[in-house]
């Protein structure tokens, strides 16, 4: 029990890392430009695609996971440019229906030139391996290394956001973007920047999902959804709210599903257990968001914004 117990918390941060990394570009997205996009899930599964077929054509995963970097950025340059530009003095219900026809356009067209048949990859030979954590106890070195790439994301993002000029600039902008513009910055450069960025963190997260489950259309919808009660609970505009959002809807996520059936069955009969558990754990992250945003409306880190 002890040793599932740590394998799922484990599998929770490895969840948790991969909704940060959407949830990063999103709220960074949507706390800057104030902009609602429903298509970051798309950008999500581009990047899967970007990283199957280029790891197709390259025979290396890392290659592929490398080059559909300028992929994923195309693309989201192109969408910024043709479809954000126009809609960020409209209002939300415009963003929505917009973006939202993006996902279907996408979707249609990943169908017509890959078909309906998913995509799958190996996990790449250097990470194939576990690590032995105890004498009884190993965990994938993959699912390790996609931990330790959300940290180190979320280290660097910090510290840009943090410490640096471009960092300064995103935290004033948000907060009143007329003055920064009065004082020279050039706003629209700058949110053409922060959204081929936040779609960079979504198609890194695709591209590393490719050998953990199949790459196939609509794959990043659910997450999409999962990653806005992300930046919800954490505080839309922060990446620290977004960190712990994450790390905390995949461990209630996680944990919900493998242990809440079993913790029902001491009271109830294994099929009323399991039928009940089911549906507690697929509501659990959404009881979680209600539950935060009773107590704190504008979520667990508030980042001040413009009016």
């Amino acid at each position: 029990m002890t040793q599932l117990f740590f394998e799922q918390l484990l599998n929770g941060l490895q969840l948790g890392m991969f909704l940060f990394l959407v949830s990063a570009g999103l709220t960074l997205v949507f706390g800057f430009m104030n902009i609602i996009n429903l298509a970051h899930g798309s950008l999500f599964m581009i990047g899967a695609y970007a990283v199957a077929v280029l790891t197709n054509l390259t025979g290396s995963f890392f290659v592929g996971l490398i080059l559909s970097f300028p992929v994923v950025a195309a693309f989201a340059l192109v969408i910024e440019l043709l479809i954000i530009r126009p809609l960020y003095h409209r209002d939300h219900l415009d963003q929505v229906l917009a973006t939202f026809g993006l996902i279907l356009f996408f979707n249609e067209g990943v169908s017509i030139v890959f078909g309906r048949t998913p995509l799958f990859l190996n996990v790449p030979e250097a990470l194939s391996g576990a690590i032995q954590i105890t004498e009884t106890f190993s965990y994938p070195l993959y699912r390790i290394t996609i931990i330790a790439v959300g940290l180190m994301v979320a280290a660097i993002l910090w510290f840009i956001i943090v410490k640096t000029r471009t960092g300064m600039r995103i935290r004033a902008g948000t907060t009143n973007p007329e003055m920064i513009r009065a004082l020279g910055v050039n706003i629209q450069a700058l949110n053409t920047t922060i959204f081929v960025v936040g779609a960079l963190f979504a198609g890194l997260a695709g591209g590393l999902s490719g050998p953990l489950t199949s790459v196939e259309v609509g794959m990043g919808e659910n997450l999409l959804i999962l990653s806005f009660v992300c930046i919800v609970i954490g505080g839309i505009g922060s990446i620290r709210g977004a960190l712990l959002g994450a790390l905390t809807v995949g461990l209630v996520d996680t944990l919900g599903r493998a242990f809440l059936p079993d913790l029902l069955g001491q009271f109830l009969d294994p099929a009323t257990a399991n039928g009940i558990g089911a549906a507690l754990s697929s509501m659990s992250v959404y009881l979680l968001m209600i539950i935060v945003l009773i107590f704190k409306p504008t979520g667990l880190f508030p980042v001040a914004r413009a009016a």
